[in-house]
């Protein structure tokens, strides 16, 4: 199975191209926001603006995950809340449907061996 080679985006750089020096500020950065690496060559408006986004991108990733976990935790223990006091009368409802079939079926097999 031979698939094409794909093409890395604009911002990845390749071996063929020439890394500078004077784009230590920008990674330092980078890293300092726990962000990856940013390329260290000369970046075009276009290039900012799309690395610009990406990092916009991840940090709302980041905190839509946060948020969107705490709501759902929130809710989910709202709803077992409500169904606690539900699932208690079902469940006493079975025990006495069930208690209640066992001893018929008790008296009825004494009854027919007495």
């Amino acid at each position: 199975m031979t698939t094409a080679p794909r093409t890395p985006p604009r911002y990845v750089p390749t071996l063929t191209d020439v890394v500078q020096a004077d784009q230590e500020p920008l990674l330092a950065a980078s890293e300092q926001a726990g962000l990856p690496d940013a390329p260290a060559l000369p970046l075009s408006a276009g290039d900012l603006e799309e690395q610009l986004v990406h990092r916009v991108l991840q940090r709302v990733d980041m905190v839509l995950e946060q948020r969107l976990r705490s709501c759902i935790a929130q809710v989910t223990q709202e709803q077992t809340r409500s169904l606690i006091p539900r699932l208690r009368e079902e469940v006493e409802s079975v025990v006495r449907q069930s208690v209640y079939e066992a001893m018929a079926q008790e008296l009825a097999a004494e009854r027919s061996r007495g």
